[in-house]
């Protein structure tokens, strides 16, 4: 059983969510919040498997939120989903440097949710190539000062590894690094895996966030 639970300030966002779920034979919506602060004491209370977390929230919003969360021991395991609307919230880098594990959009329709959940579960990250495209945007747009200043040490991977990690900062899933490399899928999840651990990176998102800011990957670039 997954176990889920949700944060929006919009009592309808989570009224729907909250039907949705209890139509799933997997999952379990374990409780709701309705602002940041409370979101933080939501997920050290029941430890859910995923949280979804809407970026604009009163008292705190879902990026801090989502950084105390995956920062604090207890909740490390924590999974958070951000709830957004691509075409308004300018939040995909924010949410990524703060540990998110992927993003999902506020009107998706029902399959979609259940899909995200249980890749998260998984754990696995959601992020499609339109994503990362817009995260390497943003992160162009940036001034030079504002991005980090020290690249993370990729010296300890071998060329095929950091080829694999360009491609995922791309937003290749490991079915299409695959067929880019002529290598076997599980070859190539091989390689990700490998990657995550010499980079201890938590998760996919993370590694999308460490190839563009180490410049194996570029805006433009595909």
């Amino acid at each position: 059983m997954i176990l889920v639970a949700v944060a929006d300030d919009q009592p309808l966002i989570r009224a729907g969510l909250r039907a949705m779920f209890d139509h799933a034979d997997d999952v379990n919506l374990v409780g709701e919040a309705g602002d940041g602060r409370a979101a933080v004491e939501l997920a050290r209370t029941y430890r859910p498997h995923v949280l979804l977390m809407d970026v604009r929230m009163p008292v705190m919003d879902g990026i801090e939120a989502t950084r105390r969360i995956t920062a604090d021991p207890v909740t490390v395991g924590v999974r958070v989903v951000v709830l957004t609307t691509f075409d308004t919230d300018d939040y995909v880098y924010g949410a990524l440097r703060a540990g998110a594990s992927g993003f999902l959009l506020k009107d998706a329709p029902p399959e979609q949710v259940f899909a995200a959940v249980r890749v998260v579960a998984a754990g696995d990250a959601l992020i499609d190539p339109a994503v990362t495209r817009r995260l390497i945007a943003e992160f162009a747009r940036r001034p030079q000062t504002d991005r980090p200043r020290q690249a993370p040490p990729l010296t300890q991977l071998t060329d095929r590894e950091r080829e694999v990690l360009t491609l995922v900062g791309r937003g290749l899933s490991n079915a299409e690094i695959a067929a880019r490399l002529v290598i076997s899928h599980a070859t190539a999840k091989t390689h990700v895996a490998r990657i995550l651990s010499k980079l201890q990176a938590r998760d996919r998102a993370q590694l999308v966030v460490l190839a563009y800011e180490s410049g194996l990957v570029h805006p433009g670039s595909d």
